[in-house]
């Protein structure tokens, strides 16, 4: 028996990465070996300390309950005195924090929260995908902020309609950002809030890349670091990319008490919170960031030259940008994204993923992740070069 979907559901494109899975279990089940270099997963595992945590935790009956929606006080805790240490920016545990199960999972219910049918609200193109979809299955509408090389991948708040921006509700901002890797200073931050106080909006900012850089003077501020951000935003912070631990569906948002509120209302009628277990540990990995941090970023730093030596040596154009995982690059002239991913699966048996997955404006670019072992990643960038 077929049932029928909604039409939210028809509305929306299979999900890229689902699909990508799929491309890759079929050529391997041509015994091809298929090398991704197209999903931010990252490969290194997650700190010992972190899991011994979780064990722990694991072995504690009381655990066993039914975990807040809200989050546990440890784990907001452990994040306020993160907050403080990290960016310099006082958190009240109790009224402006909340533990989700993943930023994916915070973007695509704050829509629930506050969107009702045809509210609008302000996306950047190329971005994450969840930010426009979440918006459509909460019936908003979503109005393209274009991110465009020559302004950095920045928002230009000058060219946002005024008609729109009065209308707007709400507005999905990322930096360090997927899949530009585009980085902002502290006065991009100061002229969002005061966008966002002239016109009303509520800012949600994407923090997953916040801790992956190369040097401390590359190191992200956090949109809260602007004067005045509480009163217009809130921030999400996934431990994810930073601790390895995409796995474990655990992240949080931070700021303006209401919308956290809000948020947590909505989440209390939906979901019965992260495993306490899970929270426990997650605490421990941010009582230990700046190690954790490191060793990764030391990483990512020596597989992101190896892409951009390999870029320069057949003569791709790319974003040089010293944060994230991802390197944000050029395709071939002659080439769509999408013709050049193919010809990259079927010459090299490699994937990556193509600009135009993030948006119209990603059109002529390509994505690479770094979250793949040095090895594997010589090896796709050697069938890489072979096909030039």
């Amino acid at each position: 028996m077929i049932f029928e979907e909604s039409d939210r559901l028809k509305s929306i494109p299979p999900y890229l990465f689902a699909e990508i899975d799929v491309i890759i279990k079929k050529k391997q089940e041509q015994g091809l070996d298929v090398i991704s270099l197209g999903i931010g997963d990252p490969d290194t595992k997650t700190p010992d300390a972190v899991v011994q945590e979780l064990c722990n935790e694991a072995w504690n009956k009381e655990n066993h309950k039914y975990p807040s929606s809200y989050g546990l006080k440890a784990f907001k805790i452990a994040a306020a005195l993160f907050y403080k240490k990290r960016f310099d920016i006082e958190i009240d545990p109790e009224s402006e924090a909340i533990a989700l199960w993943g930023s994916k999972e915070g973007i695509a219910n704050i829509a629930y929260t506050f969107i009702n049918p045809g509210d609008i609200v302000l996306v950047p193109d190329p971005s994450y995908p969840v930010y426009k979809i979440g918006t459509m299955f909460a019936g908003g509408t979503t109005y393209t902020m274009p991110l465009i090389e020559e302004n950095g991948f920045l928002i230009d708040f000058k060219k946002i309609d005024k008609n729109i921006a009065k209308k707007a509700k709400l507005m999905h901002v990322n930096y360090p950002g997927n899949p530009t890797s585009a980085i902002c200073d502290l006065s991009f931050f100061d002229k969002l809030v005061d966008f966002a106080n002239e016109y009303k909006i509520l800012v949600c900012h994407d923090n997953a890349y916040g801790d992956i850089y190369s040097e401390p003077k590359f190191k992200p501020a956090s949109f809260l670091n602007a004067k005045g951000a509480k009163e217009t935003g809130i921030e999400f912070y996934s431990l994810s990319k930073s601790f390895n631990m995409t796995g474990w569906r655990i992240s949080f948002a931070v700021g303006n008490r209401d919308a956290i509120a809000s948020l947590g209302k909505y989440k209390s009628n939906v979901d019965s919170g992260v495993f306490n277990a899970v929270q426990f540990a997650a605490a421990a990995a941010l009582k230990n960031y700046d190690e954790y941090i490191d060793y990764n970023n030391k990483i990512y730093n020596r597989r992101r030259q190896k892409v951009w030596d390999l870029l320069e040596k057949i003569g791709l154009k790319f974003y040089r940008s010293f944060n994230t995982i991802y390197i944000w690059a050029k395709v071939p002239e002659g080439y769509s994204s999408a013709s050049f991913a193919k010809l990259l699966l079927d010459k090299a048996n490699v994937v990556i993923t193509p600009g135009s997955a993030y948006g119209k404006y990603g059109e002529g670019y390509f994505r690479i992740s770094l979250t793949i072992s040095d090895e594997r990643l010589e090896e796709a960038l050697d069938r890489i070069k072979n096909v030039f």
